[in-house]
C-alpha cells in the first residue's frame, strides 16, 4: 500500500487530526511542525490549501479548524445511515424518559457517539458528537464489547498498555491512577459477558461521580451489534437499584423500534462535493502552494455524503469528476490511513473521520460561530457588527465586533433593545406569522424614542413588510439620534430565520442610500457565510445560539 498512498493527503489528514487533538484550539505552524514531524515547507503548503478549502482560518500566526472541516465528519454520518434512521427515536426516548440518551458505534476498540438528545439541568455531563469514549468506562461501551471477538480485546489492551490512565481519550475524566491496573482487562470481559447475557449494561458511577448510564445494542438483521443506546441520569434523580427498572422498558421499545427502522435509506447533507474543475481552478490560482492531491483527497472522502451503499472507485471518480486511478489512490489511502474500509469494490467510512475535529468543533454554537465574521465584516467597513435573537418583546445580543470610532454605542453579549425601532428586531419580526405579528406589536410598549421613531401598529407592521419583501430593514435614527442600522436575516439549513445580522453606522456620514450601496452587499455576503457553516455545525445536531 505504502506506494500506493497519497503523501499530501497522509499529511493533510495528520495535520487536521493534530489541530483536532491539541489542547488548544489555535496552534503556531511551528507548533504543527513539531507535533506532526513534518517539515517546515510541507506545512505551510497543507495549511494554504486547507485555507483555500476554508478548513481552517488564519489569525495572525496562528491557525484554528473551522465549522467547514466538520463536512468531512458529515460524510460519515451520512453515508453510515444509522444517525438519519435512528435519531427520531433517541429524541423520542429522550422525551419520554426526561433523560439525555445517546447512540454510539464501535470505533476500533471504544464507542464513538454519532448522536444524541441532552436534557440539560443543573448537573449533566457534556459529551459531544464525535467523542469516544474508552469501550470499560461506558454502558455503551461494555454492551459494545459484548460483540468483541479476541483480536479486539488484543487491540484494546495494546491501547490500555500505552494509555493507562486514558489521557488521550478527553471526552473522559483521567482514569484514578490507583485503579488503573487493577484487573481492568478481566473486568471488562465479565461485564461484556454480563451485558451479552442480560442484553443491557448499566454504568454505576465508571465515568464520573453521580452518573448513571443505561446502555443496550441495536443489532442488524443477523444479530451483529451496530449501535449502542444509553440514557444517562444522575444519582440525584435515581439509584443505580431503581433506574434500571424505570428506564429499562422504554429503552427496549425504542431499540425494537430502531431496528425496525433500519432500512430506511439516509439522505445526504451539506455543500456540493467538490469537481475536479473547482479543484482545478485553485491550483491555478494559488500555484506550487496548493496541494490538489491532498484537495482531491478530501474531495473524494466528502463525496461519501451522498453514499448510504458507499462507494466504488467508479462512483467516486463519477462524483467528484477525478480519474478512476486518483479517486482509487485517494480511497487506497483513506482505508491506509483507518478512515476508511473496503468490501469487495465497495468502500465505507469507518467512525474515526471523527476524529479530524469533530468532536471539538460540535460544541460550537451560533454565538461562536458568528463571532470571526463579525470581527472580518467590521473590518472591513470601519464599522460596527452584530448578531441578536428575538427574545420575547425584545432582540438580544449574541455578539458584537465594535470599531475604535468615537462615537459608537456600548453594547455587549446579553444586551437587549426592544425589537420593533430596530433594524434586527424588524429582520426577526418579519420571519413570524402574520397573527403572531400583529399580537406582539399590539403588545409592544410602543414609544417615540426620537423624532423619526415609527410607533403606530399600521406603519410599523408596513415597515416589517417591507423586510419581509426586501430580505433587509433599514432604520434610520428611531432608536437613537444619529444611528443608523442595516440588518439581514440569518437562516438555518432548512430556511428558518433563527438570528439577524446587522452593520450600525453614524447617520451623518452618508445619506441613507449611500449606507445601503455600501454595506448591504458585505453584509449579504457575510450572511451567507455564516449561514454555510450553520448548516454544516447543525447538519446532525439541534441549532444552539450560545
Amino acid at each position: 500500500m505504502s506506494g500506493e498512498a497519497v503523501g499530501p493527503l497522509e499529511r493533510g489528514l495528520a495535520v487536521l487530526h493534530t489541530m483536532a487533538a491539541h489542547p488548544s484550539p489555535r496552534m503556531r505552524r511551528s507548533d504543527l511542525t513539531a507535533a506532526t514531524g513534518l517539515l517546515r515547507s510541507p506545512v505551510d503548503r497543507i495549511i494554504a490549501t486547507l485555507l483555500r478549502l476554508g478548513h481552517v482560518r488564519a489569525d495572525g500566526r496562528d491557525v484554528s479548524l473551522t465549522p467547514r472541516v466538520m463536512e468531512l465528519g458529515n460524510a460519515y454520518l451520512a453515508s453510515c445511515g444509522l444517525v438519519d434512521a435512528l435519531e427520531p427515536y433517541v429524541e423520542e426516548l429522550a422525551d419520554g424518559l426526561d433523560e439525555s440518551v445517546s447512540l454510539a458505534v464501535p470505533d476500533r476498540d471504544g464507542a464513538r457517539l454519532i448522536t444524541q438528545a441532552v436534557r440539560r439541568r443543573a448537573m449533566y455531563l457534556a459529551f459531544h458528537v464525535g467523542d469516544l469514549l474508552p469501550a470499560d468506562r461506558s454502558a455503551a461501551g461494555v454492551v459494545l464489547a459484548g460483540g468483541w471477538g479476541e483480536a479486539e480485546f488484543r487491540a484494546w489492551r495494546a491501547r490500555r498498555h500505552e494509555d493507562p490512565l486514558d489521557a488521550g481519550s478527553p471526552a473522559v475524566p483521567p482514569r484514578d491512577a490507583a485503579l488503573a491496573e487493577d484487573g481492568p482487562e478481566r473486568r471488562l470481559r465479565s461485564r461484556a459477558a454480563a451485558a451479552r447475557r442480560a442484553g443491557w449494561a448499566l454504568d454505576e458511577e465508571w465515568i464520573e461521580p453521580g452518573l448513571l448510564a443505561l446502555a443496550a445494542p441495536v443489532r442488524n438483521p443477523d444479530g451483529r451489534i451496530l449501535a449502542a443506546v444509553s440514557v444517562l441520569t444522575h444519582t440525584s434523580r435515581y439509584s443505580a437499584a431503581d433506574f434500571p427498572g424505570h428506564a429499562l422498558p422504554r429503552l427496549q421499545a425504542a431499540v425494537a423500534r430502531m431496528e425496525t427502522a433500519l432500512h430506511q435509506a439516509p439522505r445526504p447533507v451539506g455543500r456540493p462535493t467538490p469537481t475536479a474543475q473547482d479543484l482545478s481552478e485553485s491550483k491555478d490560482e494559488l500555484g506550487m502552494e496548493f496541494l490538489e492531491s491532498l484537495a482531491r483527497g478530501l474531495a473524494v472522502l466528502s463525496a461519501f455524503r451522498g453514499a448510504g451503499g458507499g462507494l466504488t472507485v467508479s462512483a467516486a471518480a463519477a462524483a467528484t469528476g477525478l480519474s478512476r486511478a486518483t479517486a482509487r489512490r485517494a480511497l487506497l489511502t483513506l482505508r491506509h490511513l483507518g478512515y476508511a474500509d473496503s468490501q469487495g469494490p465497495v468502500y465505507h467510512l469507518l467512525p474515526r473521520v471523527l476524529d479530524l475535529g469533530y468532536a471539538r468543533l460540535s460544541s460550537l454554537t451560533l454565538t461562536d460561530i458568528s463571532r470571526p465574521h463579525l470581527a472580518e465584516l467590521a473590518a472591513l467597513l470601519d464599522e460596527s457588527a452584530s448578531v441578536a435573537v428575538l427574545d420575547g418583546p425584545d432582540i438580544r445580543y449574541l455578539a458584537r465586533a465594535a470599531t475604535s470610532r468615537i462615537l459608537r454605542m456600548d453594547i455587549t453579549s446579553g444586551t437587549r433593545l426592544p425589537a420593533w425601532p430596530t433594524s434586527m428586531g424588524r429582520v426577526l419580526l418579519a420571519a413570524l406569522p402574520p397573527a403572531e405579528l400583529a399580537a406582539r406589536i399590539a403588545r409592544s410598549e410602543r414609544r417615540s424614542l426620537t423624532a423619526h421613531t415609527l410607533t403606530s401598529p399600521r406603519t410599523l407592521t408596513a415597515a416589517v413588510g417591507a423586510a419581509a419583501r426586501d430580505g433587509y430593514a433599514l432604520v434610520d435614527q428611531e432608536l437613537q439620534e444619529g444611528l443608523r442600522s442595516l440588518a439581514v436575516p440569518l437562516r438555518d439549513r432548512d430556511g428558518r430565520v433563527v438570528a439577524a445580522l446587522n452593520v450600525a453606522v453614524h447617520a451623518g456620514r452618508s445619506a441613507p442610500q449611500e449606507t445601503l450601496e455600501r454595506v448591504l452587499p458585505a453584509l449579504r455576503d457575510t450572511a451567507s457565510r455564516i449561514e454555510a457553516e450553520l448548516a454544516t455545525a447543525f447538519a446532525y445536531t439541534p441549532l444552539v445560539t450560545g
